[in-house]
């Protein structure tokens, strides 16, 4: 990776997001040695502008940044960097620099989820219960998110909410699996929902029906 340190008089920003939750946590200065050094021990090292020294973030707090992967930008001279925080990433307490709360959007768990289940594709490990559901093929796949979606209608209607919310996660499982064996993302489901909200999507829907444009 190629990073114009001389640009900026041997510093260049370095943005810090968090991997998990993809929200932005800081800003800070790395000159070489500071990357270097983030490269080395896997913990982020800026360099301090006011001490004049370099500073591992959370060597005095404990609330360490996790590297997990480093990137630069179009023109070499801004680094992204993806990390874990330990804890608390502002030196005031707060889980970012502009005082925001740092959580998780459990939705991205589902990409993240698929990229998993497309491992398994790829790798097809024995005793794995996705393996065996690739090995059976489309009808079958297809059969038991039917039977999922079954379990997951009883539940609506004659169940608990809590049962509810265990029998639509499965359906959601098994339908993600499918869109696996198909070539297909959960994103590209979330694509065409977000079509449809748009306000005149009916009245072009319609209108294209009425074309024969459409299927």
């Amino acid at each position: 990776m190629k990073i114009d340190f001389e640009k900026s008089g041997g510093l260049v920003p370095a943005i810090i997001q968090d991997a998990r939750t993809k929200n932005v946590l800081m800003l800070g200065y790395m000159n070489e040695e500071a990357y270097q050094k983030t490269m080395e021990s896997k913990r982020v090292t800026f360099w301090s502008r006011s001490r004049q020294c370099l500073w591992t973030k959370g060597e005095t707090s404990g609330n360490y940044l996790n590297l997990v992967d480093m990137k630069v930008d179009c023109d070499h001279d801004t680094l992204l960097v993806r990390a874990i925080p330990d804890g608390p990433t502002c030196h005031t307490g707060t889980d970012t620099c502009w005082g925001e709360d740092n959580k998780e959007n459990a939705v991205l768990f589902l990409s993240e989820l698929q990229d998993f289940i497309e491992q398994r594709h790829e790798q097809m490990p024995e005793g794995s219960y996705t393996t065996k559901l690739f090995r059976d093929g489309t009808n079958k796949m297809a059969q038991k998110l039917g039977e999922e979606a079954l379990e997951t209608v009883i539940e609506a209607t004659n169940g608990t909410n809590e049962h509810l919310v265990y029998e639509a996660s499965d359906m959601l499982y098994h339908l993600i699996v499918l869109l696996t064996s198909k070539g297909l993302r959960i994103e590209d489901l979330a694509t065409e929902l977000h079509r449809r909200h748009d306000p005149e999507w009916d009245a072009k829907r319609r209108k294209a029906k009425a074309a024969g444009t459409m299927d």
